[in-house]
């Protein structure tokens, strides 16, 4: 993908783009990507497997499975996504966060499974985990894509100890996503303390709102947002927005587009912008807090009582 495309949307994106990000940590687009070639990619990508059971080895064939590093499907899927990577809005949005040159950290199919597909051995063993990272258990064929039954809230840069919060992150819907097919949540606002060691402390304080609590005692309430909507629906989030995926006992596996892009060798960039105005740290040298000496870990926001 050349990112050295001229923006061709009025500056006025380019502006809420910034506004939101300082506001919400977030910006939803209010216009969807081509939904025939949403339909087109899945329809690809549904051809390469059932997702369902069959995606998981058994119990006894787990230890035999261990995991290596995981091939990606969309590598050979890049004749598919120039509606995404060369759509004007999403091209706009990016060149003012991270400059002309931004890059591709890293892009990836994601499915978030309802549990009904899951073998019962597997969900005994997985529950109330707080992280809801399947690959261990999947078959080495299958590995290509990123698979879930429930992502406790987390932020996108606690997977980058030590980096700083120079990217961003594209959620784009392959298909309609409505509340019963386990859509993500943002909540918003949350990137305001920085970034914050996991499982965050959070509590919840109405139907939508919660108490979010950093490592130095700072405390702010956050509105929780579903990510709902129809074939092409895409949001940008900063890295420090805390982002999850409650489980979903049955209905459809949801399957979506995930990138990350990083900024490049821009002296100043929109980013620079919103990350000034933040509260707390802009990098984690380590990022997690939530296991016990005996590397178990503990329980999170979606299972514990809140």
């Amino acid at each position: 993908m050349s990112a050295m495309l001229k923006p061709l949307v009025a500056w006025s994106l380019a502006e809420a783009v910034v506004s939101d990000f300082i506001r919400k940590g977030a910006h939803l687009f209010e216009a969807p990507l081509d939904p025939a070639a949403c339909a087109a990619l899945l329809a690809e990508i549904r051809k390469t497997r059932r997702f369902d059971g069959s995606l998981f080895l058994s119990e006894a064939e787990l230890d035999a499975h261990p995991q290596d590093g995981a091939p990606n499907l969309l590598d050979s899927l890049q004749h598919r996504l120039d509606f995404v990577e060369r759509a004007p809005q999403i091209v706009e949005a990016l060149w003012t966060l991270l400059g002309p040159d931004y890059g591709v950290l890293d892009r990836r199919v994601v499915c978030s499974l309802p549990s009904e597909a899951l073998p019962g051995w597997l969900k005994r063993r997985v529950y109330g985990e707080a992280t809801g990272d399947l690959g261990a258990y999947v078959r080495p064929a299958f590995r290509d894509v990123t698979y879930s039954c429930g992502v406790d809230f987390h932020q996108d840069l606690s997977g980058y100890p030590e980096r700083p919060a120079d990217f961003v992150t594209l959620d784009v819907h392959l298909h309609a996503v409505a509340e019963t097919d386990a859509p993500l949540h943002l909540m918003e606002g949350s990137h305001r303390l920085g970034g914050q060691l996991f499982p965050h402390d959070l509590k919840r304080t109405g139907p939508d709102s919660w108490r979010y609590r950093g490592g130095d005692h700072s405390e702010m309430y956050v509105t929780e947002r579903a990510l709902t909507g129809e074939a092409g629906f895409c949001a940008l989030w900063h890295p420090c927005t805390l982002h999850g995926t409650p489980p979903s006992p049955a209905g459809e596996a949801r399957i979506s587009l995930r990138y990350l892009f990083a900024r490049g060798s821009a002296q100043t960039c929109g980013l620079d912008t919103v990350n000034a105005t933040l509260a707390g740290p802009l990098s984690l040298a380590h990022a997690r807090r939530d296991q016990s000496v005996e590397g178990v870990a503990r329980r999170g926001t979606w299972t514990r009582d809140t």
